[in-house]
């Protein structure tokens, strides 16, 4: 195996050393925004190199599924890796479009990293679900009754995180230390052998958070395609066309009516009984409420009669009605007239 990794070694090495470079440029970056060409660049290249790494390693079949972490050659540790930082740099793109899929195959390469990582022994841990929606369902084990949060569940994956993030600061500071005899060629082989494997056991915790915050996403977007996809409920009944109402001024009583009237020969008056009372021969109002009264209300329109009609039933009501007044009006206008002469009230014209 050391061999045929040696055979091809210069030109693996090297994609797998441009996707490493590209990526620790990519987090130590300090563009503002992560949509920007240049950032975009260099995750295109870091995928495009670490995906050609990828399926190099693959034709040489450098690791198998039957053989110990022993039978691995140390300077093939490192390429391990490969499927972790395939998925970080897949979440790095930023196609909305596409959004959905990207996290779908992060996951794919951080979950084939954690197998590879369990077949050899390397860490602790429970492998995540094949896919999201596994989890989503839950365990059929372990039945829960709806709307009951699983408090157990809760409480082992907070201690998980916490045991996690402990790790992760103990496995960087040994990184650190151990990093630049490493690059400097002076390490052994054990050192060198033990840096890639702390390396390989910092990316399983940052795998395991990265499925986690994936998983979560997907929730979200899963419940937003089923939402546009759903069709519309039905609508309520459209609410009847309301006849329009001439407009009229309302008075307390008939003498106020007589003094708003006059001068306003275009726009008629009526009394607060009379409205209700022409109301309640409309229908619209119910004799309920408004004192006894000796005739009972006018039954409702029969169905089916068009707003035409109605409209046109009380056009003729309000011209009778008008009618009525209007002579009603003529009479008290003579009347006033007889007992107040011409210029009565008039206090500008003095002479």
């Amino acid at each position: 195996m050391m061999a045929e990794a040696g055979a091809s070694g210069p030109r693996l090495a090297e994609l797998l050393a441009l996707g490493r470079r590209l990526w620790d440029e990519l987090e130590a970056s300090t563009e503002p925004s992560s949509g920007a060409p240049a950032v975009q660049d260099k995750v295109r290249q870091g995928l495009d190199a670490l995906q050609r790494a990828a399926d190099m390693v693959a034709q040489l079949e450098l690791f198998s599924d039957n053989e110990e972490l022993e039978e691995v050659a140390s300077a093939d540790l490192k390429f391990l890796l490969l499927p972790a930082l395939l998925g970080a740099l897949t979440l790095k793109q930023v196609d909305l479009s596409r959004r959905r899929e990207h996290l779908e195959s992060a996951r794919e390469h951080f979950l084939r990293f954690l197998k590879l990582c369990r077949n050899y022994g390397l860490g602790s841990f429970q492998l995540p679900p094949q896919s999201s929606a596994e989890e989503e369902s839950g365990s059929p084990s372990a039945p829960q009754e709806p709307g009951q949060p699983n408090l157990v569940a809760m409480a082992m994956s907070r201690t998980a995180k916490i045991e996690r993030y402990k790790q992760k600061k103990e496995l960087e500071n040994k990184l650190a230390s151990m990093s630049s005899s490493v690059e400097s060629g002076t390490a052994d082989e054990d050192q060198i052998r033990e840096f890639y494997i702390l390396q390989i056991q910092k990316w399983i915790g940052t795998s395991l958070e990265e499925i986690e915050s994936i998983d979560q996403e997907l929730v979200i977007l899963r419940s937003r395609d089923a939402a546009r996809q759903a069709p519309a409920g039905p609508r309520g009944p459209s609410r009847p066309a309301r006849t329009p109402v001439r407009p009229f001024i309302l008075t307390r009583d008939a003498a106020q009516a007589r003094v708003f009237g006059v001068g306003y020969p275009g726009l008629p008056t009526m009394t607060v009984d009379d409205w209700y009372e022409q109301r309640r021969r409309q229908g619209i109002v119910s004799q309920q409420g408004f004192g006894e009264l000796e005739s009972p209300p006018c039954p409702s329109p029969p169905a089916g009669t068009s707003d035409e009609e109605l409209q046109k039933q009380q056009q003729e009501t309000e011209e009778e009605e008008d009618d009525e007044e209007a002579l009603r009006k003529a009479r008290d206008w003579d009347d006033w007239k007889d007992t107040h002469p011409r210029g009565y009230g008039n206090r500008h014209n003095m002479g």
